[in-house]
């Protein structure tokens, strides 16, 4: 028997025979490690950005849309293929697991040279289209330059990362994401503290952890420490595994670009205000990524197991993984819910100290707080459905809470309340997402066969 073979066995039985809740907290434990050490990243780039004035920390805002773009192709090829290539593992289809993993891996290169290109090309309206204001545009020019010459490795990072997942190689991901996060924080502190490089410094030390980081994530597929593989040979061009990876992973590109939308919906509306709340508004964004990143990481870790065993047919497994992420993800949120609640006034003020900026974020934050309990049902829900290729709901619900729901809601309600009505949109959004996502898990599990 060949030592591909025998990898195969191996992780064959280990995701079909493990206990569910062990093989999801072994393999969403470095996930989450890496969500944090990557929100911990953002929180400290918030923080040094902060340290060059409001119109600086407004610029992070407008930038992090540019990010959610990007993020979204790369998390469209990369969910789409890691789904596919993880249900034909469980049929023990190796050669087609590959085919997905190199395919999806070379269209994002592509994608993201696309974006690099296109964006440099339209800088300074598609700053304005993100919400920038005059005050902000220089900052934000600057910033995302960097950013858009990072694109091909942020996506293709995306694509790596949610195969190791896939896979059930979550701690390679883990070192990737994680030393290109830890990376970027000694970075900011270096070209911003000490060589007073500015708002260039941040994007600077972003690309270059980004790419140090692309190689890393790109180490175990050249050691052949995986089963995937990216080699042209692989790379297909029948255009029915184009069509199979874009219709699974196409809810992420609807969750990332609808977040891109919606913050830029967000900044215009906060611009009315003044770059001292559209700064409020980033910073209680990027708390609020912290803060469930590991429900998140849990339930990505839940996707491998998922997508596995309902490959393999085993669909009480996928019910009794479902459970427990939804549960454990929910009684963790509890805890960060009365955290960030409790210490709102605080925990702003780390990111900027300007009286204006808190005011604007502590109703924002303690209301999204509040709203915190709905977002794993929601979370968990999209995560089943698309693990599984369940396309038309994961495309649904990945839809809800940053589009269909909040754009109208935010747009709605600012008119209604002003910046009231700013404040408290995401919040109405997410209890919203939860209470819709509910009903439609419950009519899965009932029917499943």
């Amino acid at each position: 028997m060949s030592s591909s073979q025998n990898i195969s066995d191996r992780q064959y039985d280990r995701m079909t025979l493990t206990p569910v809740h062990k093989l999801i907290l072994t393999l969403g434990l470095p996930t989450t490690i890496s969500m944090l050490v990557t929100n911990v990243y953002n929180m400290a780039d918030t923080y040094f950005v902060s340290t060059l004035g409001t119109s600086a920390s407004g610029a992070v805002g407008i930038v992090f849309a540019l990010m959610a773009i990007i993020q979204a192709f790369g998390f469209m090829f990369g969910q789409g293929a890691g789904s596919c290539l993880s249900r034909q593992l469980g049929k023990k289809h190796v050669e087609e697991a590959r085919t997905y993993a190199s395919t999806s891996f070379f269209l994002s290169l592509l994608c993201g040279l696309a974006i690099t290109v296109l964006g440099l090309i339209f800088l300074t309206p598609l700053m304005r289209l993100l919400g920038s204001t005059d005050s902000i545009l220089p900052y934000a020019r600057t910033y995302s330059t960097y950013i858009l010459i990072a694109a091909p490795a942020m996506a293709s990072s995306c694509v790596m990362n949610n195969i190791l997942r896939y896979e059930g190689k979550a701690i390679f991901a883990m070192f990737g994401l994680g030393s290109g996060g830890i990376l970027n924080i000694f970075g900011d502190y270096i070209l911003i503290q000490h060589f007073h490089m500015g708002i260039a410094g941040a994007g600077l030390s972003t690309a270059v952890s980004q790419y140090i980081g692309a190689a890393i994530l790109l180490a175990p597929f050249l050691r052949e420490k995986v089963q995937s593989r990216f080699h042209p040979k692989y790379f297909s061009h029948n255009l029915e595994y184009t069509r199979n990876i874009i219709m699974v992973g196409f809810p992420s590109l609807m969750r990332q670009g609808l977040t891109s939308i919606s913050v830029m919906v967000l900044n215009q509306c906060a611009a009315v205000y003044g770059d001292a709340v559209i700064a409020a508004m980033s910073i209680v964004s990027r708390v609020m990524n912290f803060l469930f990143c590991v429900g998140i990481g849990i339930g990505q870790g839940f996707q491998p197991v998922s997508a596995f065993n309902y490959g393999a047919g085993k669909y009480a497994r996928v019910k009794e993984a479902w459970r427990f992420t939804w549960l454990f993800s929910t009684g963790f949120m509890a805890v960060m819910a009365v955290i960030g609640f409790t210490f709102s006034a605080p925990i702003i003020s780390i990111f900027r100290d300007d009286p204006q900026v808190i005011a604007a974020g502590i109703p924002a934050l303690r209301m999204q707080c509040a709203a915190l309990l709905f977002m794993p049902l929601c979370l968990s829900g999209n995560m089943l459905f698309q693990s599984i290729g369940k396309s038309a709901q994961a495309i649904f619900l990945s839809s809800i809470r940053s589009g269909l729901l909040f754009i109208p809601i935010l747009l709605v309600t600012s008119r209604l309340f002003g910046l009231f009505g700013i404040q408290m949109a995401q919040a109405a959004a997410d209890i919203l997402s939860g209470i819709i996502t509910a009903p439609l898990i419950y009519s899965f599990f009932k029917n499943m066969i």
